[in-house]
C-alpha cells in the first residue's frame, strides 16, 4: 500500500479530517570519542544496544579495554571506592604465588608417600588432598565469625599465614616420611582454618569498595581475577617443580620466597581496603582525630593507619577506652545503678580506671551509642588531664559537651560513608537489665 492509498483510506474513515501518515523512525545515534565510533540503539524491549562502528585505536588499547570489561566492575574506576586497583594488583599476585605453592606442596606430599609423581600429576592430585583434616579446621574456625566481622583485615592476613604454614608442613613432609600422615593431616588442618577465615572475610572487604550498590559485580569480577591468576600460578608451579624445585633443596629456597611474596601481597591488599564499619580500633581513631582537628576522618583516611596485627591497642587521645570486658569484672552493682539513674536513656556504661576506661554496652546498643560513650570518655580524660585531679562534675560536663556536638558529628560521619547501625566489637561482653 503506497502513501496515496493510505491518505484515501484515512479520508474515507474520517471525513473532513486528514491525518498525516505515521512513520516509525528507529531511535539510534552515533557517538565518537577517543577515535572510537559507537552506534547506540534502543531495542523493541527497551534495552540499549551498543555496536562499535569504527575503532582506529592501537591494538594495545583495545586489549586493555577488553581486559577491564571482563575483570573490572562496570563503570570502573567511578563505580568503586578508592584503593580498588591496588587491592586487585596484590590480589592477583597473592593468588599466583598461592597456586604455585600448592603445586610444590602436593608434589612433596606424594614424594613423602613413596610416589614419584610428575608435576602435572601433582597438580591434579592437589584437588583431592584438600579434604580430610581440612573439615575439622573449618569446623573450629567457623566459631570465630563474630571476631572476623570486627577485624576482617587481621583475620584475612591470619588466614594466609595459616595457609602458608600448612603448605610449609606439606613441603617438608619428605624429610620425615615415617610421619607422613601426621604432617599431612596437620598441614591440611591449618589450611582448613585458612579457607574458612578467607571466605568469611571476603564479603566485608568487597563491601568496602562497593560505591553504587554493585556488590555482585565486584564479587564476580574479583572471582574472575582470582581464577585467572590461579591458573597462571599453577603454570608457574609446574615450571618450578620441573626445574628449580625438582629437589628438596630447591623447594627450601623457592618455598619461603613464594610465601613471603604471598603474605606481603595480602597485607598490601588489606591496607588498601577502606573498611567502613565501626569497630573499637576505627572508632577510637575517629574520636582521636575529631578531638585533635575537629574533622571526621573517612574510611580511606584511616586505612593505612590501622594496626592490622594488634588492633586492640589503646589510643591515648581517644580516652584509652577498652570495650568488651565482663560487667561483673568492671563495675560494682551500686555504681551501675548510680550510672543508670544519672543517664537513664544511655545504652553504655563507663568505668574509669587508672590505666584505661572500660566501656560496656547493652545488647541492643548501636554504633551511635558506642560513639556517644567514646566521646564522653575522651572528653572526661582530657578534662582530668587539665585539672590534674578528678572532679565530681567532670563526667556530667563531658556528657553535656558530647551532647552539644554529637548531631553534627554524626551527620558528618555518615556523610563520609561510615555505617553507624552496628558496632562490631567481636566477642565482647554486653549486658541487659
Amino acid at each position: 500500500m503506497n502513501l496515496l492509498d493510505k491518505l484515501k483510506r484515512q479520508t474515507k474513515e474520517e471525513p473532513g479530517e486528514v491525518k498525516a501518515p505515521q512513520v516509525q523512525v528507529p531511535v539510534y545515534w552515533l557517538e565518537t570519542s577517543d577515535t572510537v565510533s559507537r552506534r547506540y540503539e534502543f531495542e523493541p524491549d527497551g534495552y540499549l544496544s551498543v555496536k562499535v562502528v569504527n575503532d582506529s585505536r592501537p591494538v594495545y588499547h583495545r586489549v586493555v579495554e577488553s581486559f577491564l570489561n571482563k575483570f573490572f566492575p562496570s563503570g570502573y574506576p567511578y563505580s568503586v571506592n578508592e584503593g580498588y586497583l591496588r587491592y586487585t594488583q596484590f590480589r592477583a599476585l597473592q593468588h599466583m604465588t598461592s597456586a604455585a605453592l600448592s603445586v610444590l606442596s602436593t608434589q612433596s606430599l606424594l614424594f613423602a608417600a613413596g610416589l614419584r609423581p610428575t608435576p602435572a600429576q601433582a597438580t591434579a592430585v592437589s584437588w583431592i588432598l584438600k579434604d580430610g583434616m581440612q573439615h575439622m579446621g573449618k569446623l573450629i574456625c567457623s566459631n570465630l565469625g563474630a571476631r572476623m566481622d570486627s577485624e576482617p583485615k587481621r583475620w584475612r592476613i591470619l588466614a594466609d599465614v595459616l595457609y602458608d604454614l600448612g603448605t610449609g608442613l606439606e613441603v617438608l613432609s619428605p624429610l620425615c616420611p615415617h610421619l607422613f600422615l601426621e604432617v599431612a593431616g596437620l598441614g591440611n588442618f591449618a589450611k582448613g582454618m585458612a579457607v574458612v577465615a578467607a571466605r568469611a572475610t571476603r564479603l566485608p572487604i568487597y563491601s568496602s569498595f562497593a560505591k553504587e550498590g554493585n556488590l555482585s559485580d565486584l564479587f564476580a569480577k574479583g572471582e574472575a581475577i582470582s581464577t585467572l591468576f590461579n591458573v597462571v600460578g599453577l603454570g608457574v608451579g609446574i615450571q618450578l617443580a620441573s626445574t628449580v624445585c625438582s629437589s628438596m633443596q630447591g623447594k627450601l629456597i623457592a618455598g619461603p620466597l613464594l610465601s613471603i611474596i604471598h603474605v606481603f601481597s595480602v597485607v598490601e591488599e588489606m591496607r588498601a581496603a577502606p573498611i567502613n564499619t565501626l569497630n573499637p580500633q576505627r572508632t577510637a581513631m575517629i574520636v582521636a582525630d575529631f578531638l585533635k582537628t575537629g574533622k571526621v576522618s573517612s574510611p580511606a583516611d584511616l586505612r593505612y593507619r590501622e594496626d592490622l596485627l594488634f588492633p586492640g591497642r589503646l589510643i591515648k587521645d581517644a580516652g584509652n577506652v577498652k570495650v568488651g570486658r565482663a560487667l561483673h569484672k568492671v563495675v560494682k552493682p551500686s555504681k551501675l545503678q548510680e550510672w543508670k539513674e544519672i543517664f537513664p536513656e544511655e545504652k553504655f556504661v563507663l568505668s574509669h580506671g587508672n590505666k584505661w576506661t572500660d566501656m560496656l554496652l547493652e545488647h541492643n546498643a548501636t554504633a551511635e551509642d558506642a560513639l556517644r560513650g567514646w566521646l564522653v570518655a575522651a572528653y572526661a580524660t582530657s578534662m582530668e588531664k587539665s585539672f590534674h585531679e578528678p572532679s565530681a562534675s567532670m563526667l556530667q560536663d563531658a556528657y553535656d559537651k558530647m551532647n552539644s556536638i554529637f548531631t553534627p558529628f554524626l551527620c558528618e560521619l555518615q556523610a563520609k560513608g561510615w555505617h553507624t547501625d552496628r558496632f562490631l566489637d567481636g566477642t565482647g561482653s554486653r549486658f541487659a537489665f
